[in-house]
Parts: C-alpha cells; structure tokens; sequence
C-alpha cells in the first residue's frame, strides 16, 4: 500500500507549486512565444526531466546531505543565479531583428528548461523539504510510493504546461506581428530572468 500520507492534499500542493510565478513559468511562456506550442511543450518536457532527477535525489538521501553542509546548497544558489542572471542579460542586450535569444528548435527549449528547473532553489527546496511532509512515517514508503508520487508530478506538469503553452500561443499570436512589442517583450522577459537571478544571489 503507498505510504503518501494525504494524496489529495499533495496534489494541491503540486498545483500551487506550478502556478507559483517563477523561472519556469516565465521559459515556458518564452518558448512558446518563440517555438509555439511545440516549442512549450518541449519546454515542459525539460521541467519535467528536472523535477524527475530533483525528486529521485532528494529520495536517494540528496536532502541529508544539504542539511549537513549548508555550502552545498550555497554553491546550487549561486549557480543558479548565475545562470538565470545570464540568460537575462543576454535577452535584455538583444537587439532587435538579431533573432531569438533562445534557439527555435524544440530541443534547445527542453535543455534550457531543464537547466532552469534544476538550477531552480524553488524547486530544490520543494523536493528536498516540502516532499517529504507527504510521506506517512507509520508506513515503510517502498519504490513503489516514490514512483507514484513521481508520476503525479509529471502528470500535473504536463497538463500545466499544455494549458500554460495554450494560453501563451494565444496570445503571442496578437503581438507577433509588432516587432517593437516583440522586443520590448523580450526584454521584459530578460528583466524578469535578471530578477530572478539577483534575488536568489541575494537570499540566503
């Protein structure tokens, strides 16, 4: 019998996870307004590898180790901040009619996302902490509670990120025509990567 304490309440918790604004959010919209639904679908492929290897980590002991060395979780930080601080530097220099910052082909969007989703502190704190409130300690959760959970997630992402892609394409298909929209657009999405970037440098 799984050990998931309260199955329903996890599943809410994915959802508002999802809907939370943030670095994957804001590829999966980017993507779509560059690649299209393809292009965010393929975006949400790479979050969803992400939270695959952030959840089996965090089941394999990953969480332990941060608690211990506190570095450790300092060095992720950084790193993702540095990469997020990156990509939006690059989105806020690009100038227009120079093309995409990102490539348009589906497999640059599913890298870049994956990267985000595992550079992500978000995401490393929900795997590592949050996670594990959902396991019911009475019960020995086997691979089998693990995998279940693991599915969940994918699912709820998948479906997020189609509805999210959907949306996106709808309304991308309004401004594509306006260059200058299109790339005052890009670098507001640059700003927001910029953001994201300096406030997870900045926290501690």
């Amino acid at each position: 019998m799984l050990a998931i304490a309260d199955y329903p309440a996890f599943v809410v918790a994915i959802l508002l996870f999802l809907a939370i604004p943030g670095p994957g959010n804001l590829a999966i919209f980017s993507s779509t307004a560059q690649g299209g639904v393809r292009g965010g679908l393929a975006s949400t492929l790479g979050i969803i590898a992400g939270d695959q290897i952030l959840l089996w980590c965090a089941v394999a002991g990953v969480a332990a180790l941060l608690k211990a060395y506190p570095a450790a979780f300092a060095a992720v930080q950084w790193l993702g901040a540095a990469y997020l601080a990156w990509l939006g530097m690059r989105m806020l220099l690009a100038k227009p009619g120079q093309g995409a910052v990102i490539k348009l082909a589906p497999h640059h969007f599913a890298r870049q996302s994956f990267f985000i989703t595992l550079l992500n502190p978000k995401a490393i704190v929900f795997y590592m902490a949050f996670f594990p409130l959902f396991i019911d300690p009475a019960r020995q959760p086997g691979v089998a509670t693990f995998a279940a959970m693991a599915l969940t997630i994918a699912v709820l992402t998948f479906l997020y990120g189609l509805a999210a892609a959907l949306l996106a394409h709808r309304l991308a298909e309004r401004v594509r025509g306006s260059a200058r929209l299109s790339s005052a657009l890009t670098k507001l999405a640059g700003v927001f990567l910029l953001g994201f970037g300096l406030r997870l440098a900045l926290s501690k």
